[in-house]
Protein backbone atom coordinates (compact mmCIF):
# COMPACT_ATOMS: atom_id res chain seq x y z
CA UNK A 1 0.00 0.00 0.00
CA UNK A 2 1.09 3.58 -0.87
CA UNK A 3 -0.28 7.08 -0.98
CA UNK A 4 0.97 9.93 -3.36
CA UNK A 5 1.22 13.48 -2.64
CA UNK A 6 -0.23 15.59 -5.33
CA UNK A 7 1.97 18.30 -7.31
CA UNK A 8 0.77 21.79 -6.29
CA UNK A 9 -1.16 22.98 -9.71
CA UNK A 10 -4.27 24.11 -7.90
CA UNK A 11 -4.89 25.44 -4.24
CA UNK A 12 -6.78 22.07 -3.73
CA UNK A 13 -3.92 20.26 -4.52
CA UNK A 14 -1.30 21.77 -2.73
CA UNK A 15 -1.37 19.54 0.61
CA UNK A 16 -3.51 16.66 -0.95
CA UNK A 17 -2.33 13.44 -0.25
CA UNK A 18 -4.40 10.34 -1.96
CA UNK A 19 -4.29 6.45 -1.47
CA UNK A 20 -2.20 4.90 -4.31
CA UNK A 21 -4.96 2.47 -3.82
CA UNK A 22 -2.46 -0.53 -5.48
CA UNK A 23 -3.73 -3.34 -2.92
CA UNK A 24 -7.00 -2.79 -5.58
CA UNK A 25 -7.61 -5.57 -8.29
CA UNK A 26 -11.14 -4.80 -9.34
CA UNK A 27 -12.57 -0.92 -10.52
CA UNK A 28 -16.51 -2.94 -10.55
CA UNK A 29 -18.69 -4.09 -7.84
CA UNK A 30 -20.14 -7.49 -7.62
CA UNK A 31 -24.29 -6.89 -8.04
CA UNK A 32 -25.51 -9.97 -6.67
CA UNK A 33 -24.00 -8.03 -3.40
CA UNK A 34 -24.73 -4.60 -3.91
CA UNK A 35 -28.35 -2.93 -1.70
CA UNK A 36 -29.45 0.71 -2.27
CA UNK A 37 -28.65 3.29 0.21
CA UNK A 38 -31.00 5.75 0.89
CA UNK A 39 -29.69 9.47 2.42
CA UNK A 40 -31.66 10.84 4.90
CA UNK A 41 -29.65 14.45 5.09
CA UNK A 42 -30.19 14.21 9.28
CA UNK A 43 -34.11 14.53 9.41
CA UNK A 44 -36.09 12.11 10.72
CA UNK A 45 -39.48 10.80 9.55
CA UNK A 46 -41.24 14.06 10.48
CA UNK A 47 -38.81 16.13 8.20
CA UNK A 48 -37.01 17.44 11.52
CA UNK A 49 -33.70 17.69 11.47
CA UNK A 50 -32.16 15.73 13.88
CA UNK A 51 -28.25 15.89 13.40
CA UNK A 52 -26.61 18.50 12.32
CA UNK A 53 -23.71 18.71 9.82
CA UNK A 54 -25.31 16.07 7.07
CA UNK A 55 -26.57 15.73 3.63
CA UNK A 56 -25.46 16.47 0.50
CA UNK A 57 -22.41 13.90 -0.90
CA UNK A 58 -21.80 11.35 -4.08
CA UNK A 59 -24.52 8.21 -4.32
CA UNK A 60 -23.43 5.05 -3.04
CA UNK A 61 -24.75 1.54 -2.89
CA UNK A 62 -24.64 -0.70 0.13
CA UNK A 63 -22.03 -3.65 -0.37
CA UNK A 64 -23.60 -6.96 1.91
CA UNK A 65 -20.54 -7.31 3.66
CA UNK A 66 -20.46 -10.75 5.95
CA UNK A 67 -19.49 -9.56 9.38
CA UNK A 68 -20.79 -12.80 10.66
CA UNK A 69 -18.60 -15.79 8.44
CA UNK A 70 -21.26 -18.43 9.56
CA UNK A 71 -19.97 -20.72 6.60
CA UNK A 72 -18.11 -23.14 8.83
CA UNK A 73 -15.35 -25.52 7.73
CA UNK A 74 -15.81 -24.31 3.62
CA UNK A 75 -13.17 -23.11 1.99
CA UNK A 76 -12.83 -19.89 -0.30
CA UNK A 77 -11.02 -18.52 -2.21
CA UNK A 78 -10.16 -15.25 -2.78
CA UNK A 79 -11.24 -13.20 -5.95
CA UNK A 80 -10.52 -9.66 -5.57
CA UNK A 81 -9.91 -6.54 -3.08
CA UNK A 82 -12.10 -3.80 -3.64
CA UNK A 83 -12.62 0.03 -2.67
CA UNK A 84 -15.76 0.37 -0.23
CA UNK A 85 -17.52 3.80 -0.03
CA UNK A 86 -19.19 3.02 3.01
CA UNK A 87 -16.18 2.41 5.45
CA UNK A 88 -12.56 3.21 5.25
CA UNK A 89 -10.80 -0.57 5.26
CA UNK A 90 -10.87 -2.53 1.79
CA UNK A 91 -13.10 -4.98 1.06
CA UNK A 92 -12.58 -8.63 -0.46
CA UNK A 93 -14.88 -10.92 -2.57
CA UNK A 94 -14.48 -14.41 -1.72
CA UNK A 95 -16.55 -17.14 -3.49
CA UNK A 96 -16.88 -20.76 -1.94
CA UNK A 97 -16.76 -23.95 -3.33
CA UNK A 98 -20.63 -24.00 -3.59
CA UNK A 99 -20.52 -21.36 -6.44
CA UNK A 100 -21.98 -18.71 -3.50
CA UNK A 101 -20.09 -15.65 -3.11
CA UNK A 102 -19.57 -13.18 -0.59
CA UNK A 103 -17.67 -9.96 0.87
CA UNK A 104 -15.59 -9.95 4.02
CA UNK A 105 -13.66 -6.82 5.05
CA UNK A 106 -10.10 -7.11 3.70
CA UNK A 107 -6.83 -8.01 5.57
CA UNK A 108 -3.12 -6.58 5.50
CA UNK A 109 -1.37 -9.48 3.13
CA UNK A 110 -5.03 -10.77 2.04
CA UNK A 111 -4.11 -12.21 -1.60
CA UNK A 112 -6.14 -13.02 -4.91
CA UNK A 113 -6.44 -16.64 -5.00
CA UNK A 114 -5.59 -17.18 -1.77
CA UNK A 115 -7.59 -19.61 0.53
CA UNK A 116 -10.04 -18.62 3.43
CA UNK A 117 -12.51 -20.45 5.29
CA UNK A 118 -14.11 -19.97 9.08
CA UNK A 119 -15.18 -22.17 12.12
CA UNK A 120 -13.75 -23.92 14.72
CA UNK A 121 -10.73 -26.19 13.71
CA UNK A 122 -9.40 -23.57 11.23
CA UNK A 123 -5.71 -22.83 11.22
CA UNK A 124 -4.93 -18.92 12.68
CA UNK A 125 -3.63 -17.72 9.10
CA UNK A 126 -4.34 -14.43 7.82
CA UNK A 127 -8.33 -13.79 6.71
CA UNK A 128 -9.47 -17.09 8.70
CA UNK A 129 -12.13 -16.52 11.41
CA UNK A 130 -12.03 -18.81 14.22
CA UNK A 131 -13.27 -18.42 18.05
CA UNK A 132 -10.52 -16.79 19.64
CA UNK A 133 -10.01 -19.79 22.61
CA UNK A 134 -8.50 -21.26 19.24
CA UNK A 135 -6.03 -18.35 18.42
CA UNK A 136 -2.13 -18.57 19.74
CA UNK A 137 -1.77 -15.75 22.07
CA UNK A 138 -0.12 -12.98 20.83
CA UNK A 139 -1.93 -12.82 17.57
CA UNK A 140 -2.90 -9.75 15.96
CA UNK A 141 -6.23 -9.87 15.27
CA UNK A 142 -9.73 -7.54 14.12
CA UNK A 143 -13.08 -8.19 13.17
CA UNK A 144 -14.11 -9.31 17.14
CA UNK A 145 -17.26 -10.43 17.94
CA UNK A 146 -18.51 -9.41 21.60
CA UNK A 147 -21.24 -12.34 21.70
CA UNK A 148 -21.36 -15.26 20.08
CA UNK A 149 -22.96 -15.17 16.90
CA UNK A 150 -23.47 -11.32 16.93
CA UNK A 151 -21.24 -10.32 13.84
CA UNK A 152 -17.87 -8.92 14.23
CA UNK A 153 -18.29 -5.27 16.02
CA UNK A 154 -14.44 -4.31 17.35
CA UNK A 155 -11.76 -3.56 15.01
CA UNK A 156 -13.06 -3.15 11.69
CA UNK A 157 -12.08 0.28 10.55
CA UNK A 158 -8.74 0.32 8.19
CA UNK A 159 -5.08 -0.29 9.75
CA UNK A 160 -6.67 -1.17 13.08
CA UNK A 161 -5.95 -4.56 15.57
CA UNK A 162 -6.26 -6.16 18.68
CA UNK A 163 -4.00 -8.28 20.31
CA UNK A 164 -4.94 -11.58 22.42
CA UNK A 165 -3.60 -11.10 25.56
CA UNK A 166 -4.27 -14.24 27.80
CA UNK A 167 -6.87 -16.94 28.52
CA UNK A 168 -8.51 -17.94 31.44
CA UNK A 169 -11.39 -20.88 32.07
CA UNK A 170 -14.44 -18.97 29.24
CA UNK A 171 -12.79 -16.33 28.74
CA UNK A 172 -10.21 -14.80 26.55
CA UNK A 173 -8.43 -11.21 27.44
CA UNK A 174 -7.94 -8.98 24.51
CA UNK A 175 -6.14 -5.57 24.23
CA UNK A 176 -8.42 -3.43 21.90
CA UNK A 177 -7.15 -0.56 19.77
CA UNK A 178 -8.34 2.12 21.42
CA UNK A 179 -5.84 0.72 24.37
CA UNK A 180 -8.62 -0.84 26.69
CA UNK A 181 -8.20 -4.40 27.79
CA UNK A 182 -10.98 -6.45 28.25
CA UNK A 183 -12.54 -10.22 28.46
CA UNK A 184 -14.68 -11.82 25.90
CA UNK A 185 -16.14 -15.26 25.74
CA UNK A 186 -13.43 -17.48 24.02
CA UNK A 187 -16.29 -18.75 21.47
CA UNK A 188 -16.38 -15.69 19.92
CA UNK A 189 -15.32 -15.27 16.28
CA UNK A 190 -11.96 -13.22 15.61
CA UNK A 191 -10.27 -12.64 12.15
CA UNK A 192 -6.14 -13.19 11.85
CA UNK A 193 -4.49 -10.32 10.86
CA UNK A 194 -4.46 -6.34 10.98
CA UNK A 195 -7.49 -4.52 8.59
CA UNK A 196 -6.17 -3.67 5.06
CA UNK A 197 -5.76 -0.02 3.83
CA UNK A 198 -3.45 1.36 7.11
CA UNK A 199 -2.56 4.34 4.71
CA UNK A 200 -5.73 5.93 5.53
CA UNK A 201 -4.60 7.68 8.09
CA UNK A 202 -1.86 9.56 6.25
CA UNK A 203 -4.61 11.16 3.42
CA UNK A 204 -5.20 14.80 3.76
CA UNK A 205 -8.35 15.70 1.96
CA UNK A 206 -6.93 19.59 0.27
CA UNK A 207 -9.67 21.03 0.25
CA UNK A 208 -13.28 21.18 2.39
CA UNK A 209 -15.17 20.51 -0.91
CA UNK A 210 -13.80 16.52 -0.84
CA UNK A 211 -15.64 16.62 2.68
CA UNK A 212 -18.74 18.09 0.99
CA UNK A 213 -18.73 14.98 -1.61
CA UNK A 214 -18.27 12.42 1.24
CA UNK A 215 -21.57 14.30 2.86
CA UNK A 216 -20.71 16.10 5.51
CA UNK A 217 -21.61 19.84 5.97
CA UNK A 218 -19.96 22.39 7.41
CA UNK A 219 -19.65 22.90 11.42
CA UNK A 220 -19.88 26.40 12.91
CA UNK A 221 -17.44 26.44 15.71
CA UNK A 222 -19.20 27.26 19.25
CA UNK A 223 -17.15 30.12 20.50
CA UNK A 224 -18.66 31.96 17.27
CA UNK A 225 -22.36 31.40 18.27
CA UNK A 226 -24.70 33.06 20.68
CA UNK A 227 -25.25 32.31 24.37
CA UNK A 228 -28.80 31.36 23.24
CA UNK A 229 -26.97 28.74 21.24
CA UNK A 230 -24.21 26.57 23.11
CA UNK A 231 -22.70 27.14 26.52
CA UNK A 232 -19.74 28.45 24.50
CA UNK A 233 -20.88 30.87 22.64
CA UNK A 234 -21.43 34.72 23.88
CA UNK A 235 -18.79 37.03 25.33
CA UNK A 236 -17.13 40.05 24.50
CA UNK A 237 -14.77 40.31 21.48
CA UNK A 238 -13.13 37.14 20.42
CA UNK A 239 -13.64 35.64 24.21
CA UNK A 240 -12.26 31.89 24.48
CA UNK A 241 -15.35 30.33 25.31
CA UNK A 242 -14.89 28.73 28.61
CA UNK A 243 -14.83 24.99 29.72
CA UNK A 244 -14.83 23.00 26.79
CA UNK A 245 -18.61 21.14 26.66
CA UNK A 246 -21.24 20.10 23.77
CA UNK A 247 -24.41 21.75 23.00
CA UNK A 248 -26.10 20.56 25.85
CA UNK A 249 -23.94 20.74 28.63
CA UNK A 250 -21.74 17.81 28.84
CA UNK A 251 -17.84 18.52 29.17
CA UNK A 252 -16.04 17.46 26.83
CA UNK A 253 -11.83 16.44 26.79
CA UNK A 254 -11.48 13.89 29.94
CA UNK A 255 -15.04 13.66 30.96
CA UNK A 256 -16.35 10.39 31.38
CA UNK A 257 -20.39 9.43 30.45
CA UNK A 258 -20.18 6.13 31.00
CA UNK A 259 -22.18 4.25 34.11
CA UNK A 260 -20.74 3.10 37.05
CA UNK A 261 -22.92 0.76 37.32
CA UNK A 262 -22.69 -0.55 33.82
CA UNK A 263 -23.54 -4.54 33.17
CA UNK A 264 -20.39 -5.13 31.70
CA UNK A 265 -18.00 -2.73 33.75
CA UNK A 266 -16.55 -6.17 34.93
CA UNK A 267 -15.45 -7.14 31.92
CA UNK A 268 -12.88 -4.31 31.41
CA UNK A 269 -9.98 -5.13 33.34
CA UNK A 270 -8.07 -1.63 31.78
CA UNK A 271 -9.67 1.17 30.52
CA UNK A 272 -8.73 2.59 27.39
CA UNK A 273 -6.40 5.98 27.74
CA UNK A 274 -7.66 9.60 27.64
Amino acid sequence: MSVRKLKPITPGQRFKVVNGFDALTADKPEKSLLAPLKKSGGRNSHGKMTMRHKGGGHKRRYRLVDFKRTKHGVNAEVKSIQYDPNRTAFIALIEYKDGEKSYIIAQNGLQVGQKVTSGAGSAPEIGNALPLNEIPLGTIISCIELRPGQGAVMARSAGTFAQLMAKEGKYVTIKLPSGETRMILGNCLATVGAVSNSDHQLIVSGKAGRSRWLGRRPRTRPVAMNPVDHPMGGGEGRASGGHPRSRNGIPAKGYRTRSKTKDTNRYIIERRKK
